[in-house]
């Protein structure tokens, strides 16, 4: 692709990189066969084609911002058309790069609702008090905010436990609000292994929500904030273990994130090279587990931020098989359950209609439980499903 940027813009760390990301685009369009948004709208401004059009536009000074403001704010950032793409194509990179370049700001309730997210989401004192209060005044709330009012509160790992090797847990801002039985219950499983968990005190939020409004200052201070947190504790742990994928997708991107910070760059680095979601950590320890539900017939929801994200296949399907699970098959798999952090908040219409989707393919051929391996998948999809949705690590003894 042909680019032609302005020289004030090309001169910056960012603009060098996305141009280097557009000019790898050959235009093929394979990309628009497995993205969501363009199979719901049909139009290609909603494919990642399309956007990638626009975001050029954009940095070439588009006079029509507001044009390439309301597609991009359309995308999951599900990353499929990356697992897709022939070229290889950065295209989540290229997002983020986009939306701090627009920047959080939108206007009417818009842009009040993407500021109570930021203000609410990351900090869980706050998360699980509005939770609370808000359970009782869901009817006052538009449809799209009730939804994400947990009907359980759940709280975070208070103990720490002992072992002949230890591995450090993220614990999260909202899985620790509504899913926090997940880590509990990884906890004791790796108890029984002898293999200790502890938490960081000072971990934060991963600085996901606020990298993908746009809110680059907000982002890069979580992330920092994270390091400081999870750095010194690198020594006495094995790994650093998520069981929120949209989490651990972010944090092994800590890196990339402060490459560019001569303070943190380094620590940063450390991290994300520390981190593993938890199926990497669990496949090496599968043929010591059992199935905890035994003889349930199980529909598997990969999460985008698992298959597409971190480009990790196959591994949860290994240790639930081996388990003793009967894993049955889902079409179009690979597809987004529209849950994609806030998107379920800010895109309900679209939202709503993916997991509809989603939902009907999980449930076809009947089974009796859905698993998956992040918060917002979990949450989005009970909301609506009709057998019970958990974290695929509660599957397991």
């Amino acid at each position: 692709m042909q680019t032609n940027f302005p020289a004030d813009f090309i001169a910056t760390d960012r603009g060098r990189r996305a141009n280097e990301i557009l000019r790898s685009c050959v235009h093929c369009g394979f990309c628009n066969a497995t993205c969501p948004t363009y199979q719901l709208s049909g139009d290609e401004l909603d494919g990642p084609r399309g956007r990638i059009y626009l975001i050029k536009e954009l940095f070439e000074g588009a006079e029509d911002a507001q044009r390439v403001t309301q597609h991009l704010d359309r995308c999951l950032t599900c990353r499929a058309c990356e697992t897709t793409c022939p070229s290889g194509v950065a295209y989540g990179e290229l997002a983020d790069i986009a939306r701090m370049h627009i920047g959080p700001q939108r206007t009417g309730y818009a842009g009040v609702l993407r500021s109570f997210l930021q203000w609410l989401v990351p900090y869980v004192g706050r998360l699980r008090l509005l939770a609370r209060v808000g359970k009782y005044f869901k009817f006052l709330m538009p449809a799209s905010l009730a939804a994400q009012v947990p009907n359980q509160i759940t709280q975070g790992l208070r103990t720490n436990t002992q072992g002949t090797k230890q591995v450090l847990l993220l614990q999260g801002c909202a899985q620790q609000v509504t899913t926090g039985g997940v880590n509990e219950s990884l906890q004791g499983l790796l108890k029984q292994l002898q293999i200790g968990v502890i938490t960081a005190p000072k971990e934060g939020c991963c600085g996901s929500l606020d990298l993908h409004l746009g809110d680059e200052d907000q982002a890069l201070a979580a992330v920092r904030g994270n390091v400081d947190a999870l750095y010194p504790l690198l020594d006495s742990v094995e790994a650093i273990i998520s069981t929120a994928s949209g989490c651990g997708v972010t944090v092994k991107d800590y890196g990339r994130l402060l490459v560019a910070d001569p303070v943190y760059a380094e620590r940063a680095a450390a991290v994300a090279a520390a981190t593993v979601d938890v199926s990497e950590y669990i496949s090496g320890l599968s043929s010591t587990l059992t199935a905890k539900y035994p003889g349930k017939r199980i529909a598997w929801h990969p999460p985008c931020s698992l298959q597409h994200g971190q480009q990790l296949d196959g591994l949860v399907e290994t240790v639930l098989t081996a388990a003793g699970y009967e894993l049955l098959p889902v079409a179009d798999a690979h597809l987004c359950c529209g849950s994609a952090g806030t998107y379920s908040v800010l895109q309900p219409q679209w939202s709503g209609q993916l997991r509809d989707n989603k939902l009907q393919s999980l449930q076809a051929l009947q089974p009796d439980l859905i698993a998956t391996a992040n918060v917002g998948c979990q949450t989005h999809l009970a909301d609506a499903a009709k057998v019970p949705v958990l974290h695929w690590i509660e599957l397991l003894a």
